[in-house]
């Protein structure tokens, strides 16, 4: 199978499994959007939210990831550029992620 088709099928199923998770943030989000601090603190600190919230974060950027590498791959001529943008873009995508997973945890 070549790269491109497996990117492709990576952005398929990724949205596949991004669509129930963000539907259940949304849901979540709209309960908690009106409420105060404790509410969200207490809404965070329970471990199924936590896991479930964790697993939402890591399939988003993911799928942001790629996405945004098929722009790159689209819109960048110089191969050179287009191989450091991907880098650049894995790199702060892998830190974000962790940064954003351990100060739910």
């Amino acid at each position: 199978m070549q790269t491109s088709t497996k990117k492709w099928l990576f952005i398929k199923i990724s949205s596949v499994v991004l669509l129930p998770l963000k539907l259940w943030f949304m849901y979540n989000f709209s309960l908690i959007m009106l409420s105060d601090a404790s509410m969200i603190t207490s809404f965070l600190s329970n471990q199924p939210t936590k896991f479930i919230f964790s697993i939402f974060l890591i399939v988003f950027f993911f799928f942001f990831s790629l996405t945004l590498s098929e722009i790159f791959e689209d819109y960048i001529r110089g191969e050179k550029i287009k191989n450091v943008a991907n880098k650049v873009l894995y790199i702060f995508v892998i830190l974000l992620s962790l940064i954003v997973i351990i100060s739910v945890y």
